[in-house]
C-alpha cells in the first residue's frame, strides 16, 4: 500500500529494495576496493618490504612481526637479485586480485541475478583457511601470520555473505527475470 511523502508516492517494496540495493552496493564496492588495492599492492613488493625493513630498522621495532618482515625481507631482496623472474609469478597474484575484482562489478550492476558472484567469492574466502593452515605449515609461515591471512577470509566471508543475504531479500522483492 503506497504512502505519500510530500508530493510523491512511495511503493513500500521499492522503497525497502532500494535501501537492500544501496547496502548491497556499498558491500560490494567494499570487496572490490580490497581486491584491487590487495593486486596493486601486489606488484611493488620488493620496494614495499624494502620501506618496511627500512623504517623497522630506523624504529629499532622488535618482536615476531619485525623479525618475519625482514627475514621475507631478505628472502625476496636475494631471489630478485638473483633470480628476477621469480617476481613473474607475484606478478600474475596481483593480475588475479584485480581480474577478480572485475567479476564483482558482475552484482554490484546486478544482484540478484549475479548472485554466484557473490557465492563464488564466500566459496574463495572460507578457501584461504586450508590453504594458510596447510601450505603455511608446509612453507614455514609463522602462526601469526597465517591467523593474519586468515583474517581477510574471516572478514571479507562475512561481508559476502550479509551481502548474499540482502541479495536473497532483494530476491523475495524483485524476482530475476531473464530479459
Amino acid at each position: 500500500m503506497p504512502h505519500k511523502v510530500g508530493d510523491m508516492k512511495i511503493e513500500p517494496k521499492t522503497d525497502l529494495s532500494a535501501g537492500l540495493i544501496r547496502k548491497i552496493k556499498a558491500m560490494i564496492l567494499f570487496v572490490i576496493i580490497g581486491l584491487v588495492v590487495s593486486g596493486i599492492t601486489a606488484f611493488p613488493i620488493l620496494t614495499e618490504l624494502e620501506i618496511a625493513n627500512t623504517t623497522i630498522s630506523r624504529f629499532e621495532l622488535t618482536g615476531q612481526l619485525p623479525t618475519w618482515v625482514k627475514q621475507v625481507f631478505t628472502g625476496v631482496k636475494e631471489t630478485h637479485s638473483k633470480y628476477p623472474f621469480i617476481a613473474y609469478g607475484t606478478d600474475w597474484l596481483a593480475f588475479a586480485h584485480l581480474v577478480i575484482a572485475v567479476a564483482f562489478i558482475g552484482p554490484f550492476r546486478d544482484p540478484v541475478r549475479n548472485i554466484w558472484v557473490i557465492e563464488f567469492g564466500i566459496i574463495a574466502c572460507v578457501g584461504i583457511f586450508p590453504l594458510a593452515f596447510v601450505a603455511g605449515e608446509v612453507r614455514e609461515i609463522p602462526m601469526f601470520w597465517r591467523f593474519i591471512d586468515c583474517s581477510f577470509g574471516l572478514v571479507g566471508g562475512m561481508v559476502l555473505w550479509q551481502c548474499y543475504l540482502w541479495i536473497k531479500q532483494l530476491e523475495k522483492i524483485r524476482p530475476y527475470q531473464p530479459s
